[in-house]
């Protein structure tokens, strides 16, 4: 009886274990059922989000092209350096066996730090158990392959705790060289400069997303996924840059600004049918270094009072009202000229008295241009107004690099308009230019009076491809009537011949354009007799125009103020370096006629020369050189062979030689020949001494 209690007493047990396991299971089959049918969606999500994510993927940056094909501006790597200092792969018996040699080679690469002091900051973040400990920010490719190398961190990711991240850095290859106007972007603080930031949109590209998993170790490692995006790279910006012309520009400005020591200054070249700028400098004085850099470009964004050189829209507007005969004459008096009170004075020292109208623009007499505006619109100055109107003087060019000037060209309904407005603006004050502005009213005189907008881009690539061109827009089809353009060129063309720019009439080439020199207002006293911008603006060759060019310096410091003499020599040099190379705006000239005693002159490879003369019978000396390359000189009774030195490095002289030596001594020394014409060489464009960049463009000219 007591066996069959025990027995029963078992199995009673046994059925209540039974019974709770049979519950169990079933409280997990109903967890389970109600996890998959109401809770499972909102887990899935949950642990999708903690094990998938979608990444953005970078889109690769357009490449800034000058209009030769030089790099302006392009992304390069670069990447930061983070250590996983207390990674439990790196044993601390390993890491202090290491980190002498590890921080040495930190110190020796980047010089930054002693390497007690790398060896202190690591030891210290290991103690804190950083897992993410910075490095160094923004290093080379270069340097990251030397990194790779170092203790510790030629273990790799894991075992190395080395911590890459790569990013890309916006560089320009040629340094300062336009590096206002090919500009940034900062979208975080909306600024928006120059190329970057005006054609951001096609520079940018588009970003791509990919679906990553997180694996062990915290790494993320992409996944197939069927909405993946691919990244679009940005395209390419082909700017109207000549780059040869640019370095000129920017070099010729810095050196007159240090040698006058002024304010700022900028040039700039504009090719005159098609509106092309070929070259902008913008420089400004640094205060405490006394350099100068491109931090603004006062070109595009500098509302200036132009002074003299607005004297050409002012004759303009009388050409067009009526004023005919330039040999007319206007009494200037003793030079001066007072309205209501204010005098208008000239400082180019003109004689007194009676005056022809070329004279009075050529001398640039402030009181005989004041006189001649004054007198012929005093009772209609609205009429004057219009004239500038109608020459679009009033208007934005609408250029694409952002921050352009606004003109001021006030009307008569103006609160500020005065009596003495009307002769004040005749002569550029009281009214407000860019240069670039100036540039463009310039340029479209130079262009039979057709005003073309400025072009800085030329056309958008996508991977070599042109997907995009820019045409020449016209802005305004004619400013005024041939009769009017006529006079103007030919009082332009006086300035250089009589005028206050006649150090430019000696070039070989004809030059037209004005000089200004004028004072710099100053809010609280007027206008500052001590500090001014001086300009010069023009066009070349005056009777076939290619291009126009302005160049602005301001306050400066030196003594000497006026355009002539400051703004004028940087004109000069840009339009020469233009002229060298570029063989299609040479003026023919005559070449001279060889002495008729000899009818062989030449320049060439000495043993050619010499079966030429003996093959003709013509007395030759030929003893006083034996060197490879000789020039045929006159004797009085024979031909003397001289040597003509080819110097490895240097650009030669090889005026005088015939199209295949000129062609061979030039591309032995690296150049690229180009040729017009046939006979002898009597041009290149580059100086014979310079020292020679390989692959440089060498224009040959030629005649028989």
């Amino acid at each position: 009886m007591k066996n069959k209690n025990i027995k029963k007493d078992i199995l009673w047990r046994v059925f209540l274990i039974y019974l709770f396991m049979l519950l169990f299971g079933l409280a997990i089959i109903i967890k389970v059922i109600y996890i998959q049918v109401y809770e499972g969606k909102e887990l899935l999500q949950k642990a999708q989000k903690q094990t998938l994510k979608y990444f953005n993927v970078e889109s690769v940056r357009g490449n800034i092209y000058a209009s030769d094909g030089s790099l302006l501006a392009t992304s390069v790597p670069i990447f930061d350096i983070r250590m996983d200092v207390a990674s439990p792969l790196i044993s601390d018996a390993y890491f202090l066996n290491h980190i002498d040699a590890l921080s040495r080679e930190l110190a020796n690469l980047f010089g930054d730090k002693s390497k007690s002091q790398y060896k202190k900051q690591l030891q210290k973040q290991r103690k804190k158990k950083n897992r993410y400990y910075l490095v160094k920010r923004n290093i080379t490719y270069n340097q990251l392959k030397r990194i790779k190398t170092f203790s510790i961190f030629e273990r790799g990711k894991y075992k190395g705790g080395l911590i890459i991240i790569p990013k890309t850095k916006r560089q320009k290859p040629f340094g300062l060289l336009a590096e206002r106007t090919i500009g940034y972007e900062n979208p975080n603080e909306n600024l928006f400069v120059g190329v970057e930031g005006s054609y951001s949109e096609y520079l940018s590209g588009k970003n791509g997303k990919q679906l990553r998993r997180k694996i062990n170790n915290g790494d993320w490692v992409p996944i197939f996924d069927e909405n993946e995006i691919e990244p679009e790279d940005g395209k390419d910006i082909i700017t109207t840059i000549d780059l040869n012309v640019q370095d000129v520009a920017e070099a010729a400005l810095y050196n007159h600004l240090i040698e006058h020591q002024a304010k700022w200054g900028c040039a700039v070249l504009m090719e005159v049918k098609t509106g092309e700028i070929k070259a902008i400098a913008n420089l400004t004085k640094d205060k405490s270094s006394g350099k100068y850099y491109e931090t603004y470009n006062y070109a595009v964004g500098s509302s200036i009072e132009p002074g003299s050189t607005f004297k050409l829209p002012s004759m303009i507007a009388l050409f067009e009202d009526g004023l005919e005969n330039l040999q007319d004459t206007v009494d200037i008096g003793k030079g001066f000229a007072v309205y209501s009170g204010l005098t208008i004075q000239d400082v180019h020292g003109i004689r007194d008295g009676r005056v022809s109208i070329k004279e009075v623009f050529e001398k640039s007499s402030n009181a005989g241009v004041s006189q001649l505006v004054y007198d012929k619109y005093v009772t209609q100055p609205q009429r004057y107004i219009d004239r500038l109107y109608d020459m679009s003087l009033h208007e934005k060019l609408g250029i694409e690099i952002p921050g352009e000037g606004k003109p001021f060209i006030k009307d008569t309904k103006d609160k500020s308009w005065s009596k003495v407005s009307l002769p004040f603006m005749s002569i550029g004050y009281e009214i407000l230019q860019t240069p670039l502005q100036i540039l463009t009213f310039y340029n479209a005189v130079a262009n039979n009076g057709k005003m073309v907008k400025p072009m800085f881009v030329k056309e958008i690539q996508s991977a070599g491809k042109t997907i995009k061109t820019f045409e020449t827009e016209i802005l305004n089809g004619s400013i005024c009537s041939q009769s009017s353009l006529d006079k103007a060129h030919l009082i332009l063309e006086g300035v250089i011949k009589n005028g206050t720019a006649t150090s430019l009439n000696k070039s070989p080439y004809k030059i037209a354009g004005k000089t200004g020199t004028a004072q710099i207002a100053n809010k609280s006293s007027g206008y500052d007799k001590t500090n001014y911008n001086a300009s010069f603006v023009g066009y070349f060759p005056a009777d076939e125009p290619k291009y126009s060019c302005i160049v602005v310096v301001s306050r400066p410091s030196t003594g000497r103020y006026y355009a002539s003499s400051v703004a004028v020599p940087v004109f000069k040099e840009i339009a020469d370096k233009v002229y060298a190379t570029n063989l299609d705006i040479h003026q023919d000239k005559e070449i001279e006629e060889p002495n008729t005693n000899y009818p062989i002159y030449a320049t060439g490879y000495q043993k050619d020369l010499e079966q030429i003369y003996q093959t003709l019978d013509i007395p030759l000396d030929s003893l006083s050189t034996n060197a490879e390359w000789a020039i045929a000189l006159k004797s009085d009774s024979s031909v003397r062979l001289d040597t003509r030195i080819i110097k490895e490095g240097l650009v030669p002289n090889v005026k005088g030689m015939g199209a295949k030596d000129a062609i061979y001594v030039l591309e032995n020394l690296g150049l690229i020949v180009r040729l017009k014409g046939r006979g002898f060489v009597r041009e290149q464009s580059l100086s014979p001494g310079a020292r020679i960049k390989k692959g440089n463009m060498i224009y040959l000219r030629l005649a028989v």
